[in-house]
């Protein structure tokens, strides 16, 4: 089966800084519904017609990527507003009450940096800001079934909401 919009496509990849450092790996076949919001509108073009087997080396600058880098999403806050137990890589979705007014409630603030008083966070994305090659592999191709076609995810979604793990590990 090809790929074209509205079905299911298993892939591997490779997704590397453009220094050739790996940022992830997926070595076992994930599946994302083309046509949804599980992959990035670059990524899904260039899927098109695809099929299993088939292998694409794609070259991704920020803005079609994770965008760019935004020093308005860093925010300085009270460490009285967290938990005791905090770490640097820690993720919360928004904010805590009592936070910066003006930050965004509808994003993932990845913990960067802890003093005494304050804690940094920021709202960026983790690969904000970096042009990415991606090297994927078509495993397998499928019709989507009305569920994932009505939620417009395969259920990954890794391109959807991103959280570095605390340890500093790959992304998935």
């Amino acid at each position: 089966m090809e790929i074209t919009p509205q079905c299911v496509v298993a892939l591997t990849w490779s997704l590397q800084d453009t220094l050739g450092e790996v940022l992830d790996e997926l070595k076992e076949p994930v599946e994302f519904l083309v046509g949804g919001e599980d992959l990035l509108a670059r990524v899904e073009e260039a899927l098109q017609g695809h099929v299993p087997g088939d292998q694409l080396d794609l070259h991704l600058e920020p803005e079609e990527a994770f965008g760019d880098y935004d020093e308005q999403l860093v925010f300085l806050e009270s460490r009285s507003l967290f938990p005791a137990e905090l770490e640097e890589g820690m993720t919360f979705e928004g904010l805590p009450a009592g936070a910066h007014p003006d930050a965004p409630k509808d994003l993932i603030y990845t913990v960067t940096e802890i003093y005494p008083d304050h804690v940094v966070v920021d709202g960026n994305h983790p690969l904000a800001g970096i042009a990415i090659r991606l090297h994927l592999k078509v495993e397998q191709v499928r019709e989507a079934t009305e569920e994932e076609i009505g939620r417009g995810s395969a259920g990954t979604g890794f391109f959807k909401v991103q959280r570095a793990a605390p340890d500093g590990g790959l992304l998935h």
